[in-house]
């Protein structure tokens, strides 16, 4: 008895540590406002940043419970809600806005390859991303359905860009759509939408808009943002509940199709007579700096994703420590 006892003890302050922190109801402080604001900063790096999910960060840095809870029920502390999150809302946009002036300097003469820079970002993530696909077994359904969803994106975005980038004009409308893609990379841990943008000639537009504060681009995306999170973060967190595996299957194989497609279509054309005059490198020379970049982007999202396996079994271990604990 004794023994059970102490177990329990022991079980109890586990559980409550993740809730205290993501409790909304708690007085707060000035350190965990500011807390907040640099998680945000750093959700919205990867909110932009090719690789790196947004909705992925908003998980390690635990914001995405809580934010999934408000979604679903906005009426429900609403005020505590709404003030927990605006030190994350200031920090998302500056994330943005700073990497934005990153995104703008690298495409420049280099832009294949800062690209390939951003595909290793992405490839790095295959390895969590497929472990996380397989986590409660895997399907031939499951194999049938990452294979489709890859072999699609790739031919739409290879048969669709026969010259060097899909023309795609910069509206408002396209800045919505492109927002309504950044916002469901929040939503959903792993998806990262810049692969679309970066097909679409749109990324490196976009950063530039953000950077200068165009608010012909700003507003269009922040609505779109805004509108995807408010409107599918339920369905989401429904869809991925009921049908893990086939989702994240699903996801695993636009990643792998969005990438591989981009090579052809945006990578190789830099490579011509005419795009290694514009880049002042050799053929030598650019396919290096290409190799080297992709490898690089590879690496560092590799180990980030090594952290992120980390964090999401200790998270899955205090969720089932709260479970666990007996009702007095």
């Amino acid at each position: 008895m004794t023994n059970e006892r102490d177990e329990h003890r022991m079980a109890e302050p586990t559980a409550p540590a993740e809730d205290i922190e993501t409790d909304v109801t708690r007085p707060d402080s000035v350190g965990r406002w500011f807390a907040r604001l640099l998680k945000g900063i750093a959700v919205g790096v990867g909110a932009i940043l090719p690789g790196l999910s947004g909705g992925v960060l908003a998980v390690i840095f635990k914001l995405y419970d809580p934010l999934i809870r408000f979604l679903a029920n906005l009426r429900r502390n609403f005020v505590q809600n709404v003030l927990f999150f605006i030190p994350v809302g200031i920090g998302v946009g500056a994330g943005i806005v700073l990497f934005s002036v990153v995104v703008e300097a690298a495409f420049g003469r280099y832009a294949a390859q800062f690209i390939c820079l951003f595909i290793g970002f992405v490839i790095g993530t295959f390895p969590s991303l497929f472990r996380q696909a397989g986590k409660h077994g895997r399907s031939t359904l499951d194999w049938v359905i990452m294979a489709i969803a890859a072999v699609a994106i790739f031919a739409l975005m290879y048969l669709g860009g026969e010259s060097t980038w899909l023309q795609v004009e910069p509206n408002i409308p396209v800045w919505f759509g492109s927002g309504a893609l950044i916002g469901l990379g929040l939503i959903v841990p792993g998806l990262s939408p810049s692969n679309f943008l970066i097909y679409f000639g749109l990324y490196d537009k976009m950063a530039s808009g953000i950077k200068n504060f165009d608010m012909s681009v700003i507003i269009p995306l922040a609505l779109g943002l805004i509108a995807c999170v408010l409107l599918l973060a339920k369905a989401a967190e429904w869809a991925f509940r009921k049908y893990h595996s086939q989702m994240y299957h699903l996801i695993l194989g636009m990643v792998v199709g969005s990438s591989i497609a981009i090579f052809p279509t945006v990578v190789f054309p830099a490579f011509t007579e005419q795009g290694l005059a514009a880049s002042g490198l050799s053929l030598g020379g650019a396919i290096a700096f290409a190799l080297a970049m992709l490898v690089v982007g590879t690496i560092a999202s590799f180990l980030f994703s090594r952290v992120e396996d980390r964090v999401s079994e200790q998270r899955e271990e205090i969720d089932a420590a709260a479970k666990a604990k007996p009702t007095q």
